[in-house]
């Protein structure tokens, strides 16, 4: 009996001496970014309990279990780098998960390089963050130039033709590199741009925006900012009795509180996206992208979008390059994300000397029967247009 009673203490122990990596987090879970931060968190969720469910990231011949330490950012930039600097330095985590928003990105990014940690995101696409000559982050979001390009290529492909478009954009880091990627492929494509205009970050109030809109009348109208600007955008657009034939936003009209935000005024609205859940790709951890639908509907009951998808894959990304360098040595793990390739369901992830993704497309949902559908550069649906009048 004694034997025995020894034999499983030392299983117990056993049991409980599993080697654990621990990841850092600075999120918004309340402010202005809540919304996105808790889809972002649960990207990285998933991803963590996949992982650990098949025995965890193994590196060389150990495997270790996931562990991810959150705090709160409050969306608040100083904030993010303040908390950033507390998982480096106080609980000793060289591995961080970004944070979501470019600026808030933006200043995680600095602290990770000044004390040569490692961050891997997919909640910052600024071009700005890979301007800095950073050599430990990297970002799975394409770059917010992106989202504008893409919201008027598929306008001009649309008939009939649009003639004029208006751009306005809240006054940050992200919303302003993607609207001037809107304005500088409207030029390029013929499209008359009556107006170019920002807007304070937090405002409320949008119209005197929306006068200058309905003065120039403008076939496309295309809106840069957050969750919240979104909402705000197609509220005032309607108050105001603006109808452009084609309305794309940023950011809004992919997250699941945005139709609930405003039902059928939700309709037809465009939104760029880094990922959709109709893409085909094969995956190491979840199968394929349909694999990862799957499993994401079972955890939340609900179906994915690109926020959550992005949490996910740079997640796996560090896990892949973790992998790969059979190290936890940052310098080495850092050389594995430079060389990385690799076919996953979010599309090949692969980056250039900056730490910015060079191998994926976007796309662009409409929202169609209260669901966003893929419709450019490929087609789930056919997109609606002319945008009817509101009701």
């Amino acid at each position: 009996m004694r034997l025995v009673g020894l034999l499983f203490a030392f299983l117990i122990s056993f049991a409980f001496s599993q080697d654990v990596l621990r990841l850092g987090a600075a999120v918004s879970f309340s402010g202005k970014y809540a919304k996105e931060g808790e889809l972002l968190k649960k990207g990285y969720e998933l991803w963590k309990d996949t992982v650990n469910s098949r025995g965890g990231i193994k590196v060389g011949n150990r495997r270790y279990k996931v562990e991810i330490v959150y705090y709160d950012d409050q969306s608040d930039p100083k904030t993010t780098a303040k908390l950033v600097e507390k998982l480096i330095t106080q609980d000793r985590i060289r591995f961080i998960l970004g944070p979501y928003g470019s600026s808030q990105v933006f200043a995680a990014a600095g602290v990770v390089e000044k004390h040569r940690a490692l961050m891997v995101q997919g909640g910052g696409a600024s071009s700005k963050i890979y301007k800095q000559g950073y050599r430990h982050v990297f970002g799975v979001f394409n770059i917010a130039p992106d989202y504008g390009k893409n919201l008027v290529e598929l306008a001009v492909s649309l008939k009939p033709r649009p003639r004029t478009v208006a751009i306005i954009y809240e006054k940050d880091i992200f919303s302003e590199d993607a609207a001037r990627g809107a304005l500088q492929t409207a030029r390029k494509k013929g499209l008359k741009v009556v107006l170019f205009e920002s807007y304070p970050k937090g405002t409320q109030d949008l119209s005197s925006l929306m006068l200058k809109i309905r003065l120039k009348r403008p076939d496309v109208v295309i809106g840069a900012g957050h969750f919240k600007d979104s909402v705000l955008v197609v509220k005032q657009l309607k108050q105001f009795r603006i109808n452009p034939k084609f309305l794309g936003l940023t950011v809004g009209p992919p997250v699941p509180a945005f139709v609930k935000s405003l039902g059928k005024d939700a309709e037809y609205i465009f939104g760029p996206v880094q990922w959709t859940k109709s893409l085909s790709y094969k995956d190491p951890l979840f199968g394929n992208t349909k694999g990862y639908v799957k499993a994401f509907r079972k955890r939340y009951g609900e179906e994915p979008e690109y926020h959550s998808a992005g949490g996910t894959a740079a997640a796996l990304a560090l896990q892949l390059a973790i992998e790969k360098a059979g190290s936890l040595e940052v310098d080495k793990v850092r050389r594995a994300l430079l060389s990385l390739k690799a076919e996953t369901f979010y599309g090949v992830i692969g980056f250039d000397e900056t730490g910015k993704i060079v191998t994926k497309p976007m796309a662009v949902i409409q929202i169609q029967g209260g669901k966003p559908v893929t419709v450019y550069p490929f087609r789930e649906a056919e997109p609606v247009y002319p945008k009817p009048k509101w009701k």
